[in-house]
């Protein structure tokens, strides 16, 4: 049992899904669960009973009760629910992403360094009906650490990594560290969110636009910046310089939400 955690932790088609809400999520969203595994099959059930009856029957079928020991020894970090689980990734080609039909934005993560912040910018783009997530930089968006601040929702919101900015659709992409099969290209107009920018207003952004957010540090690259169509800011009270980069996405994603659904015309 201790290898097959430490192999899955290695191996790029599989995910380690650390605590309850992962485990939901991924069942909720169809994905393969190969093993769920805790040290408490009672407590387990009891979540399960509150906050997924549904999914009873094929967590019941699936879980391996060992001793807490045993548990620990399965990763460095033991949920306290009790709980830790292998599933096989979602497979998402970023090109078919920009190419989806709908209105519904991508957001772009330039290098993002934080898994946490990652996590959470899923969750809210799974929450607020992104057409997706992308993200550049090393950091991988099915880490387990990145899926537990997600809660798991990488099964219902497309990610992916990948390693160039998107190009413009008919045009040369040419960019360092891009090539093959790493080429992007889309017709989505780019939305680049910068302290720089002008005040962000929903009515400006077009729909379909990829939503281009900058590392926590160091904001968006100057090559972002001449990329996007147009570069934007969150308007905040005198003094402060930041949000959390989460955070940001939110109040841009369901600005727009609430414009589409109660803006003019509607």
């Amino acid at each position: 049992m201790v290898k097959a955690f430490a192999d899955a932790r290695t191996n790029e088609n599989l995910v380690v899904l650390e605590g309850f809400h992962p485990l939901k999520h991924a069942l909720r969203f169809g994905a393969a669960v190969e093993t769920i595994v805790t040290f408490d099959r009672g407590q387990l059930m009891g979540l399960v009973a509150d906050h997924a009856p549904e999914l009873a029957a094929a967590v019941d079928a699936r879980a391996e009760e060992i001793p807490r020991t045993q548990f620990r020894r399965l990763g460095p970090y033991e949920p306290h629910t009790g709980v830790v689980s292998i599933a096989a990734r979602t497979p998402v080609d970023p090109q078919a992403m920009l190419d989806a039909p709908g209105e519904d934005p991508v957001v772009l993560l330039e290098d993002p360094r934080h898994r946490g912040n990652l996590g959470a910018v899923i969750r809210v783009a799974a929450a607020a009906q992104a057409a997706g997530v992308l993200s550049t930089g090393p950091q991988d968006p099915w880490h387990p650490v990145v899926v537990r601040g997600a809660a798991g929702l990488q099964f219902a919101v497309p990610v992916a990594r990948v390693a160039a900015l998107p190009g413009v659709a008919g045009s040369p992409t040419d960019r360092a560290g891009s090539g093959g099969s790493d080429e992007l290209a889309t017709d989505r107009a780019v939305i680049a969110f910068d302290p720089l920018g002008d005040a962000f207003e929903p009515a400006r952004v077009p729909a379909r636009a990829i939503l281009a957010y900058g590392s926590e540090r160091a904001g968006v690259s100057a090559e972002l910046r001449d990329r996007a169509d147009m570069c934007l800011r969150l308007p905040m009270r005198e003094g402060v310089s930041s949000l959390n980069l989460a955070t940001a996405v939110a109040a841009v994603l369901y600005s727009l939400r609430l414009y589409a659904t109660s803006g003019p015309g509607r």
